[in-house]
């Protein structure tokens, strides 16, 4: 007869699940990074790329165009993915409600509106100086947005509905927004606030790479750092007061970093959405809401989502990358309608 497992050997056993699929992840996101450099309109094969990544000997051009093009760009989508998915993953768990990301909730949307004020009217919104005006307008409005989330939260009465409602609400005011100064823009301007509002990476270098990722790198510290925290707060505020919690301190700790990741991500890139919705979703399906793999799954996960996305991109219309938000919305509505359908409902 097979011996009984006894409660611990099968938390361990879980855990050793839930390490191998976070393990497993970057396996997959390595993938789809070296075909991602090696897909394109130039003339540069897999072999080329590897070549290339490998520190060989390659054609001059070639190699121009892999490692200051494409790895930057596919770098960015990896870094931006799992941004936005860390983010989801925290608005999902201070708010506990699986419909909460940086897009649903319009801070995305909020961060493309400060970043089209900078571009559009010149408005400094907090007296950053040079190309740092953008990214600080973004960051101020994306405050703003999740700033008015978190004090309706607090509201007595106010329950998981209303908070999504009102994010929706959002979304479409400052959406609505940016079409006005769409409508003001010239020519030159317009094109750049299409830019935005599509979502693209086509304008990444290794300098605005290297600040996601330091935006990126100092998130996941602070999440990680939380973790335990976190894992309580998803269960009920009470429990998380009685274990220690600061719980006020902590959602506002969160709502900060998510802001600074979506506008990091927004001043760069443009909007993207429904990455940080779909990867919490798909990461709690298969490590559950223990945070110490939950927030790394969502991350990994969303990575590997936005790289796909950015290649189908390269590939739907041969010569031409189409906007890479347009690809990440033909996947996440059709997500989005299936949560909504199989919940019954927003409550």
């Amino acid at each position: 007869m097979t011996p009984t497992l006894t409660g611990r050997q099968l938390y361990r056993r879980a855990v050793r699940g839930k390490v191998a699929i976070v393990a497993a992840l970057p396996v997959l996101i390595v993938v789809v990074f070296i075909i991602n450099v090696a897909t394109g309109s130039s003339d540069a094969s897999l072999a080329d790329a590897l070549i290339v990544l490998t520190g060989g000997d390659a054609d001059p051009m070639v190699a121009t165009v892999i490692l200051d093009i494409r790895v930057p760009m596919a770098l960015m989508a990896i870094v931006v993915g799992a941004a936005l998915s860390i983010g989801g993953c925290g608005m999902q768990t201070i708010l506990r409600n699986p419909m909460a990301s940086p897009f649903t909730l319009g801070i995305s949307a909020a961060a493309s509106f400060g970043a089209a004020l900078g571009f559009i009217l010149e408005a400094n919104v907090i007296r950053l100086p040079g190309a740092a005006m953008v990214t600080g307008n973004a960051f101020a409005f994306a405050l703003l947005a999740a700033a008015i989330i978190y004090l309706l939260s607090l509201r007595p009465g106010t329950d998981k509905g209303m908070i999504v409602l009102l994010g929706i609400a959002l979304n479409f005011l400052f959406n609505a927004l940016t079409m006005l100064l769409q409508y003001i823009a010239d020519e030159d301007e317009l094109q750049s606030l299409v830019f935005w509002t599509f979502g693209s990476l086509l304008k990444t270098t290794w300098q605005k790479l290297a600040i996601v990722s330091a935006v990126l790198a100092v998130a996941s510290a602070i999440y990680f750092g939380n973790s335990w925290k976190l894992t309580a707060l998803s269960l009920d505020d009470h429990k998380a007061k009685s274990l220690g919690v600061n719980v006020e301190a902590l959602r506002r700790l969160v709502i900060i970093t998510v802001s600074v990741l979506a506008a990091a991500a927004v001043a760069f890139v443009g909007t993207i959405g429904f990455v940080g919705l779909v990867a919490p979703h798909i990461a709690r399906g298969l490590v559950g809401e223990d945070q110490r793999f939950f927030m790394p799954a969502s991350a990994l996960i969303g990575a590997a989502i936005l790289s796909l996305a950015f290649l189908v991109s390269k590939l739907v219309v041969p010569g031409t990358i189409l906007p890479v938000g347009l690809v990440t919305a033909f996947v996440g509505i059709p997500f989005f309608i299936v949560i909504i359908v199989s919940r019954r409902g927003l409550a």
